[in-house]
């Protein structure tokens, strides 16, 4: 794959701090210096977990939306590598796979020469080479028997997730996403408010739960959308943690029967959690410690397929914090899963 980037030994050396009487997570973690085949050379490798990056935004800048999603890649990879490795979780069961890189197709888009108009026909064109990433890497790691973890991008992503995981089970995928909106859009030209309805009409997603929608930012045309479609179920933000009508727990476990029967994916929006940089940061979301109790209990189903946290847009004075979120939802979800 062209816009592969594999992690090496070098690019860890290059990361991994270490220190006297500790033993960092980036010490064990299982790298590919030289990558063939990546179906057989992922299924000839005895680890469970397989995690790579998305450093794009072009599908947030198709949806008119802030660029910056591209970063969060770089910025996670450095916390999680410098993350102790203890008793608590085994790093020799993950892989770091690497990234996919399109720096070149985002200079593309930002030409100025470009208008408005013609930049997002040309975004959202190359957000189906995207597509086509996404979906081939997802199809390798699961028809090779490991989890996917995604990290960064828009949420665009979620489509190639979907397809990629789907034809590798052979079935229709079920997903759940802790979001602030449901992307569930029209299919006008691929971008990042439309992955799960792309995905739902070419069907490749059956069972969809949108946890967290917030009510200020769903239109009654979208609303009727996912009322009228039975195999979609959403609670609202303002319902669990303003108006307290339902709780927390109590719709996790509604969320959890209308997806876990079969194969599912979780996808976390860094857009629902207060205060994180993020292409439409809130002033008003979920807490650090909802997310991570939604990653756990999600993540602990024997049934859950993947993860892939995206739309983190960190800057120079926010990316530490922004990595250790997103290291703290990984390591979440590999100790609920099986460690």
């Amino acid at each position: 794959m062209q816009n592969l980037i594999q992690f090496k030994s070098e690019d860890r050396n290059l990361f991994v701090k270490t220190r006297k009487g500790e033993t960092k997570f980036g010490e064990h973690v299982r790298l590919i210096n030289n990558l063939t085949n990546i179906y057989d050379d992922i299924l000839a490798l005895d680890v469970d977990y397989v995690i790579f990056g998305i450093s794009e935004d072009i599908g947030v800048i198709a949806n008119h939306g802030k660029s910056g999603t591209y970063k969060a890649w770089e910025a996670s990879i450095k916390i999680l590598l410098n993350t102790q490795s203890n008793a608590f979780i085994n790093p020799k069961r993950i892989l770091i796979l690497g990234h996919l890189d399109y720096t070149e197709q985002l200079e593309q888009v930002k030409d100025v020469s470009l208008s408005n108009k013609k930049r997002i026909a040309l975004a959202r064109k190359l957000t189906e080479t995207v597509d086509a990433d996404v979906s081939h890497l997802m199809f390798s790691i699961i028809k090779a028997g490991k989890t996917p973890i995604i990290i960064g991008g828009g949420h665009n992503n979620a489509y190639g997730n979907i397809k990629g995981a789907s034809l590798a089970i052979n079935q229709p995928m079920n997903v759940v996403n802790f979001d602030a909106h449901h992307d569930f859009r029209p299919e006008e030209g691929r971008h990042s408010g439309n992955g799960f309805s792309y995905a739902y009409n070419e069907g490749f997603l059956k069972n969809y739960f949108i946890f967290g929608l917030h009510e200020n930012y769903v239109s009654q045309n979208s609303l009727n959308t996912l009322n009228e479609t039975k195999s979609i179920a959403y609670n609202t933000f303002e319902a669990i943690n303003v108006r307290k009508e339902v709780r927390f727990k109590s719709e996790i476990t509604r969320a959890l029967s209308h997806v876990s029967k079969s194969n599912f994916g979780i996808e976390i929006d860094c857009d629902a959690i207060e205060n994180v940089p993020s292409s439409a940061m809130t002033p008003s979301g979920f807490s650090t410690t909802q997310a991570r109790r939604f990653v756990n209990e999600f993540g602990s189903n024997k049934n859950a397929t993947y993860l892939h946290i995206c739309e983190a847009a960190p800057i120079k004075k926010t990316e530490a914090m922004v990595g250790k979120l997103i290291s703290y939802l990984i390591t979440d979800f590999i100790k609920a899963h099986g460690g």
